[in-house]
């Protein structure tokens, strides 16, 4: 399992192994595992803030065997064979920082979530398939966005040093534990920062890629650009054995996306558009000669035939622009409760059963900003939306402008918020035996397959 000869480095335009095979990491990401979001298993706002009602509601111990049993079942070898059987190589692994430090024990570094790492890489290594370490949720948050588990919508990562320091500290104690693993094919530092001002993010960038030289010169750096993947003018010439990450999530493949091709958001979207839109945003890898690694893509699903069938066509359609391209990729996601994975529990399981209530309030009000759409509250948005365009007509707030700063503030936060109660009303009543039971129903045995995802996936493996 520790062959060094499979240990991948940066070789031009491309990846290779130490014994010179050219590589193409393709795979999923494992969103929701040891990083959960409210549109993967269903809660509403943050983490921590459904944690924290959980504990409120249910008690310590029936929290805990829910959370413990989940992490347990939701990625197992049987996961891991799916993937390989399907010819993927990859699979980028998303995780908080809380899994390995307090906030009030800044620095000193918990064994748990070092020991979650080691299994997930040993499972997939066991199967043939690489790891790409990614840090989703940093102390401070380095986004503004939920899947920081970020709880407002700003980002203090980028203006206190001592969130800075902790993540530095984080990312040399993984080097450290990683450096002799070939399967691990890299450490991705930070997924989708947003660095508002851009003053930042270059010199933190330059801190810690040199940090984890230091502990390990061979593993691959995955540098996600800032704006969410999308912008990569803060680099200039590239680092050695760097890959500089995109995301490239379509237009089309959004919930409140029309046919494919057609109009969405403003544009007509057809195949050229996202291949356009790959080029502009894949232009720096282009430039330097560097390998393109898509870190994020995939459209999300509604249940509907025909909807769902243009979706897949954009899938097609953007995998089919990789190839020509040479670019790996890693699908987001791998396994959710139905909007996106390859992998989900079926509507009947018991806990989807009984979470209804809540996903069908959450989809009425629009909290999920991804995945839902604001057709239930546009009596709220628009007099918001309209008020703010008259009297502030050059607000322009970053990552994405006015209306995704509205949306993210009135359905994120303000509707999202005080329904994290809601979800953890939904299990009033079951012991610690009881929520075991309903994480069990991650378990891959226990979910369904999106077959005609997994038939696109592998006509392009």
């Amino acid at each position: 399992m520790n062959d060094a000869s499979v240990l991948i480095h940066v070789d031009g335009d491309h990846l290779a192994t130490a014994a010179g095979t050219p590589v193409r990491l393709r795979g999923v990401g494992l969103g929701g595992w040891m990083n959960m979001e409210n549109f993967i298993t269903g809660h509403a706002s943050t983490e921590e803030l459904q944690r924290a009602a959980l504990r409120r509601i249910l008690g310590e111990e029936a929290t805990h065997a829910f959370f413990e049993r989940f992490l347990d079942v939701f990625f197992t070898d049987a996961d891991a064979a799916l993937l390989a059987g399907l010819g993927m190589n990859c699979v980028r692994v998303p995780f908080h920082y809380r899994y390995f430090e307090d906030d009030q024990r800044p620095m000193e570094l918990k064994k748990e979530g070092f020991a979650l790492l080691d299994r997930v890489v040993d499972t997939c290594a066991r199967h043939g398939l690489y790891t790409v370490l990614d840090l989703h949720a940093a102390p401070g948050f380095h986004n503004q966005r939920w899947h920081s588990d970020n709880p407002t919508h700003r980002s203090f990562f980028w203006t206190h040093r001592h969130f800075q320091d902790r993540v530095v500290h984080l990312w040399e104690a993984l080097a450290e534990r990683y450096r002799d693993n070939p399967w691990v094919a890299g450490y991705n530092p930070l997924n989708e920062p947003a660095d508002s001002e851009g003053r930042s993010i270059g010199p933190f960038y330059a801190r810690l890629h040199a940090a984890i030289r230091a502990v390990d010169p061979h593993h691959v750096i995955f540098l996600d650009g800032n704006r969410h993947a999308t912008d990569f003018q803060v680099f200039g010439d590239p680092w050695p054995n760097t890959v500089y990450t995109v995301h490239d999530y379509a237009l089309a493949g959004f919930a409140d996306s029309g046919e494919y091709p057609g109009p969405s958001r403003g544009h007509h979207v057809d195949r050229a558009f996202l291949e356009d839109r790959f080029l502009t945003r894949a232009a720096y890898m282009r430039s330097t000669g560097t390998p393109i690694w898509v870190g994020e893509f995939g459209p999300v699903y509604s249940g509907d035939e025909q909807r769902d069938a243009s979706r897949y066509r954009v899938l097609a359609d953007q995998l089919g622009i990789y190839d020509a391209y040479g670019a790996g990729w890693s699908l987001w996601t791998y396994k959710d409760i139905g909007l996106q994975g390859l992998v989900h529990p079926p509507a009947d399981a018991p806990y989807v059963r009984r979470i209804s209530p809540v996903l069908k309030k959450k989809a009425r009000l629009g909290v999920d900003v991804w995945g839902g759409t604001d057709e239930g509250v546009r009596h709220l948005l628009e007099p918001i939306e309209r008020t703010v365009a008259e009297e502030f007509p050059a607000f322009d707030p970053p990552p994405f402008g006015a209306r995704q700063w509205i949306h993210v503030l009135v359905r994120h936060i303000l509707l999202a918020e005080p329904m994290v109660d809601d979800y953890a009303r939904c299990f009033v009543g079951l012991d610690a035996d009881g929520m075991r039971a309903l994480a069990d129903c991650f378990a891959l045995e226990r979910c369904a397959v999106r077959t005609p995802l997994a038939d696109v996936l592998r006509e392009h493996l």
